[in-house]
């Protein structure tokens, strides 16, 4: 898996992280720089963190379905972006406080990156360098983040629903290309 595919993979599981980020902007008003590396620290250190652990998790049974990994990589990576489709097509409103103190950031960042522990299961059935692959999705994360936070006291909650709705097809899409792969069609 190379650069450009991974970025896309961290691009599309920062989504998440992007919304709430926004949320977060939105509800704080005006916002500083620290408000900014608060989210992208919090956002983008689970988003390092959990495909290192998902990839540590993966490697134990990666052996024995080595044959299968690319209908695997294809499930939950559809499995996610689908949820996230589905989480962006849906009308009700969510509610966010500004609130940034550890308890209810640490609480976000775990929420937000749980499908990244999946990507990370889905990595050692590839073989994927896990902590260059991990670093750049986290470092894509805390931009994300902290661009979000910005969005979000000057815009808005305006593009918080097309935001998940992209990360969720890129994931969808990048599913499609590993199963395509690994079928022999690409």
């Amino acid at each position: 898996m190379g650069f450009w595919e991974v970025f896309l993979i961290g691009l599309g599981l920062s989504m998440d992280a992007f919304a709430v980020s926004i949320c977060k902007g939105l509800t704080l008003g005006k916002i500083s720089g620290r408000h900014m590396c608060i989210a992208g620290a919090w956002f983008g250190g689970f988003q390092f963190l959990m495909p290192v652990l998902g990839y540590f998790l993966g490697s134990l049974f990666a052996d024995a379905i080595t044959a299968y990994d690319h209908w695997l990589a294809f499930i939950l990576l559809a499995f996610i972006g689908g949820k996230m489709i589905k989480d962006a097509l849906d009308k009700s409103e969510e509610h966010i406080d500004g609130a940034m103190d550890p308890k209810t950031m640490f609480l976000l960042a775990v929420a937000t990156s749980i499908d990244a522990l999946a990507v990370g299961v889905t990595f050692a059935f590839m073989n994927v360098a896990v902590f260059p692959a991990s670093l750049l999705i986290g470092v894509t994360t805390f931009v994300c983040s902290a661009v979000g936070v910005k969005i979000g006291s000057v815009f808005g909650a305006k593009y918080q629903k097309k935001a998940e709705l992209f990360g969720g097809i890129v994931l969808v899409l990048i599913g499609l290309k590993i199963l395509l792969e690994g079928i022999g069609i690409l």
